[in-house]
């Protein structure tokens, strides 16, 4: 459970990033290397929230810059203002939830994780095992600063702490 939510984590991450080839003028103000918004939405399956749960970006301002590094290390900077809606899809319910807060990821050469995001932040998708070790909720929203580490394949959690508050708890704001 743990390798697919750091898959759909990283599905997650890569899908925002995976967007972003092509030039944009709204860059102008970003200056150099800043790269557009991007990514589509994705559904989590039903053993996150106890029902299949649609997360789309209806509003996505977000840049990327990246940032290589001579260790083989590669640094992703994030910013801007994004807007995502969760829907259950048993219910067709909906949230939107601004979620404005910058970040920092670094993938280690060796394929370890480490990220760290202030403001407000999500989705953070925990497994129901991460998310009771951790103290959280299996989908969430959070404010403050949230830091989290990941080790190379097979990708586990190695640490995670939030200094701040979860400001929305996705699954239960939907049941």
């Amino acid at each position: 459970m743990r390798r697919l939510r750091v898959i759909v984590a990283l599905g997650a991450l890569l899908s925002l990033l995976g967007g972003v080839v092509t030039a944009s003028p709204a860059l102008a103000g970003r200056g150099p290397k800043w790269q557009p918004p991007g990514g589509p939405p994705f559904t989590l399956l039903a053993s996150f929230c106890g029902f299949k749960l649609r997360v789309a970006y209806p509003v996505n301002h977000e840049y990327t810059r990246v940032l290589h590094h001579a260790d083989g290390s590669t640094t992703f900077l994030f910013t801007g203002a994004v807007t995502a809606s969760y829907t259950n899809l048993q219910t067709g319910k909906t949230i939107t939830v601004p979620e404005n807060g910058p970040g920092k990821a670094t993938i280690g050469a060796d394929g370890s994780i480490t990220e760290v995001h202030t403001g407000r932040n999500g989705p953070s998708i925990l497994s129901p095992a991460d998310a009771k070790r951790f103290g959280l909720p299996t989908v969430s929203v959070t404010a403050g600063k949230l830091a989290f580490s990941v080790t190379a394949p097979p990708r586990v959690i190695t640490s995670l702490s939030l200094h701040g508050h979860v400001l929305v708890n996705v699954c239960a704001a939907l049941t």
